[in-house]
């Protein structure tokens, strides 16, 4: 094998579709609009900086945390294998060979569907599938995860076939002869 056949390439880089951010930044847009609106109207100063006091804690907790959240989920499909990385503080990650082979199913809600989303299941054999969540173009995904695995899944094979399509030296015998033995003849 040459060595541009045994580097590991990134094929793809995926985080859940961002669409998950929408609700938190329309609430961010709203608090934002509220504070501008409010600030300053009110006769006691307590009142303005308990408005201020309010709003940074729903900033923090309804759009920074699920922000955090989202930018802590990633999903790096290599040529060898699927990394899944989550956490923020503390990190999860998690390994799939595509040599070891596994199953891929797609599971899209309505939404998923309309924004061509949807959760890629790879079935390893394990009591529980691994899920990457909300995946954007998840059949592309499906497919070249298939492709990946189609690939790698038998290295021996592989090579097998590539010294039997390479045509035969003068005075050695070809390398795709049939070998069976049939009652002793060929």
């Amino acid at each position: 094998m040459s060595d541009t056949q045994d580097t590991e390439r990134v094929v793809a880089r995926l985080r859940p579709h961002g669409r998950a951010l929408f609700w938190p930044s329309v609430l961010l847009i709203a608090v934002a609009a509220v504070v501008g609106y409010f600030q300053g109207s009110f006769s006691e100063s307590w009142q303005n900086i308990a408005l201020l006091a309010g709003a940074a804690l729903v900033v923090v907790l309804l759009w920074l945390l699920p922000l955090v959240a989202w930018l802590g989920k990633r999903y790096v499909i290599t040529t060898r294998r699927i990394i899944l990385r989550t956490g923020f503080f503390v990190r999860i990650r998690q390994e799939l060979l595509h040599s070891r082979g596994y199953d891929v199913t797609v599971r899209q809600n309505g939404l998923q569907s309309l924004f061509r989303s949807g959760n890629v299941l790879i079935n390893t054999g394990l009591d529980q599938p691994v899920v990457l969540r909300d995946v954007p173009g998840a059949d592309l995904v499906q497919a070249a995860l298939h492709d990946l695995m189609e690939r790698s899944l038998n290295p021996i094979a592989a090579r097998r076939q590539a010294e039997a399509s390479r045509p035969a030296q003068p005075g050695q015998r070809p390398a795709n002869r049939d070998e069976t033995t049939a009652w002793g003849t060929r």
